[in-house]
């Protein structure tokens, strides 16, 4: 069990930083974290705070190195920032509508930024792309988006030589994409989600071999279809390693076909790297607001969350995610202890009511009751597509609620939902509103799924076999619903209506 605690003036000395999104937070070591730019409103910023700690203490060096009479790089945001040893490089990012392709590094022992003239393959400006560290001397960069177009380049720098390589990657490659993460872990390189060609936001998780010279392997793309509670399609979220497993927190997808809005998400998810799938972190309490572009850093068994932007404003809010054996989540107990057990009683009634779902609905199919039994929700992924069960497809739920004009507790939703699947086999193409088409495509996906199991199939026989393609289930392999043209809508509602009624 893990809690949320919101920092408070007693676990800090010094300056905080100001609020801010698209900013970098590496740690030096174990002695510190260092926050660098980032977005504030439409000001983009280009300062240095470093947190120190021991001492608890956040403060701004004094600085030195820079050109043209300014200290260090240019304001800016959305850029990467990797750590080999003492010394932070800076690559990238956007000022205004300008894309940035300078490079610095700034030596954290005195404080000196120094601006890095290096040559080889030169990547191109860039701004929302991924890096990572391999061992301590080389960074691999991946995907970004230049102005023009979505990247899915890979280029590696040595710090000694100061030279850039584009690495020349055979075989099937990711889609490109810019807002994701890219993380080495261990031998591979791991990339998740992000924004892709065209605009879909992509939850595909794909794993880069070949970056180790001494294991002389051919560098090579493998997509990763792992099991469990995957994430849903995100971009603009964090990644951190946490010793044998990595926690993805925040970021956003998109809110529907043609939508103006975003969904942002605020759940922490684990990619358990010994049993190798995808698990919800459970937590106490509840999380902090939803965000993207924020920051998260590993302090020992602590997540520090710091920043972020949730559509409408920045946050400058820190928050700890700490184990339940941790001071500061004592400190929370013995602050809110009825808020805590509260939480422990609605997570007990809650692991009741699954069970009573399951017991009282034994129709449900074999995804539906492997979910109830476990505790999980289980992804069959088809070329990307996320089957998530309706009891956790927030959205599915937020229109039921609307529809029916009341909130219920958790074992009533199933009666909800039904109403608002009666809604859609009642209605025509053009009484559906476009906020409706995201969540009838993903249960339209869903009952293809669960067809296929009450029948006796496996989740092999389903994909190897193209099983939706043979039935003539047009729309089963879109990711996302801004895929979908105008013609489709009428199509996508008949086949929904044809699977709800046969």
């Amino acid at each position: 069990m893990h809690y949320w605690v919101q920092a408070s003036s007693s676990d800090f000395a010094g300056t905080l930083p100001q609020p801010r999104s698209g900013h970098t937070a590496v740690n030096i070591g174990k002695s510190k974290v260092i926050v660098f730019g980032g977005l504030l409103e439409k000001k983009f910023l280009s300062d240095i705070v470093v947190y120190d700690i021991e001492n608890k203490l956040w403060y701004q060096p004094e600085c030195t190195g820079g050109t043209d009479g300014q200290v260090g790089p240019s304001p800016r945001a959305f850029h990467v920032a990797v750590v080999i040893d003492c010394h932070m490089f800076i690559f990238g990012g956007r000022c205004g509508s300008k894309r940035l392709g300078d490079f610095w590094v700034l030596d954290t022992d005195i404080w000196q930024w120094s601006e890095l003239t290096s040559f080889g393959d030169l990547p191109s400006a860039r701004d929302f792309a991924a890096a990572s560290a391999i061992g301590n001397q080389k960074i691999i960069m991946y995907g970004g988006w230049d102005g023009k177009k979505w990247l899915s380049d890979v280029y590696v720098l040595d710090t000694i030589s100061l030279e850039w390589t584009e690495l020349s990657v055979t075989g099937s490659l990711p889609p490109p994409r810019c807002g994701h993460t890219a993380t080495m872990v261990e031998k591979r390189l791991l990339v998740y989600g992000g924004r892709g060609g065209g605009g879909p936001i992509m939850g595909d998780l794909w794993a880069l071999k070949g970056l180790i010279e001494e294991e002389n392997e051919t560098p090579g793309w493998t997509q990763l279809k792992l099991p469990g509670q995957a994430p849903s399609p995100r971009c603009g979220h964090t990644i951190t390693s946490g010793g044998h497993y990595l926690l993805l927190f925040g970021g956003h997808g998109t809110g529907g076909w043609l939508s103006r809005y975003d969904i942002y998400y605020n759940d922490c998810i684990i990619l358990d790297r010994v049993s190798a799938q995808w698990k919800r972190l459970p937590t106490g309490n509840e999380p902090p607001p939803a965000r993207a572009y924020h920051s998260m850093t590993c302090i020992g068994s602590r997540h520090l969350l710091f920043g972020g932007f949730d559509g409408k404003s920045t946050f400058g809010d820190l928050w700890w995610l700490v184990p339940e054996e941790d001071p500061i989540a004592n400190r929370l107990r013995a602050t809110s202890p009825t808020n805590v057990t509260e939480n422990k009683d609605a997570m007990m009634e809650n692991d009741n009511v699954r069970t009573e779902l399951k017991e009282s609905q034994t129709e449900e199919s074999a995804i539906s009751d492997l979910q109830k039994r476990l505790g999980i929700s289980v992804s069959l992924p088809s070329n990307g597509v996320p089957i998530v069960d309706e009891l956790e497809d927030r959205e599915l739920i937020e229109l039921a609620y609307s529809l029916v004009g009341e909130r219920v507790s958790t074992h009533e939703r199933v009666s909800h939902i039904q109403a608002l699947r009666n809604h859609w086999t009642n209605s025509t193409p053009r009484f559906i509103p476009l906020k409706e088409l995201g969540p009838l495509l993903r249960d339209y996906q869903r009952q293809i799924t669960r067809r296929h199991l009450e029948n006796g199939g496996s989740d092999a026989e389903f994909f190897e076999s193209g099983f939706p393609r043979k039935v003539a289930h047009g729309f089963y392999h879109i990711r996302n619903v801004n895929q979908l043209r105008m013609d489709d809508i009428p199509k996508l509602l008949a086949e929904y209506k044809q699977l709800l009624l046969n």
